[in-house]
């Protein structure tokens, strides 16, 4: 019974590690026009980069593991991109190009960000040059 309770947590833990990772990829679409939400991705974009680029594991990592093992399943030893695009949509793929692609994605999300700032920036600009007149 309790093996069955650390499997659905196991599970939720990785619903929920899915749902991280496709807020980092296409969070600017959802946040872009919302302040707090911008801020909020790109501080997810910040973490991810920190996980992609040092050799820390990230926590949902560590719990997902930890509910694993409680719940008699062999956990897995890579990271959860790995992991999981290995096993789904890229066999044998490397970690170094699975890092190149991840720090990729999240460059790109900052320099959405930075072109959004700049358009907002640039209206800023134009309005006030407009009071002034």
């Amino acid at each position: 019974m309790a093996a069955n309770l650390y499997s659905i947590a196991a599970s939720g833990v990785l619903a929920l590690h899915l749902v991280f990772v496709l807020w980092v990829i296409f969070g600017a679409l959802v946040a872009h026009r919302r302040p707090v939400l911008r801020w909020l991705h790109i501080l997810s974009l910040i973490w991810a980069i920190i996980i992609e680029l040092f050799p820390w594991s990230c926590p949902l990592t560590l719990l997902e593991n930890w509910l694993e093992t409680r719940a008699g399943v062999e956990p897995y030893q890579d990271g959860f991109l790995l992991h999981y695009l290995d096993a789904l949509v890229y066999p044998n793929i490397s970690a170094l190009v699975l890092t190149i692609a991840g720090v990729v994605v999240c460059i790109l999300n900052f320099v959405f960000y930075g072109l959004v700032f700049a358009r907002s920036r640039a209206r800023r600009l134009a309005l006030k040059k407009a009071v002034e007149r």
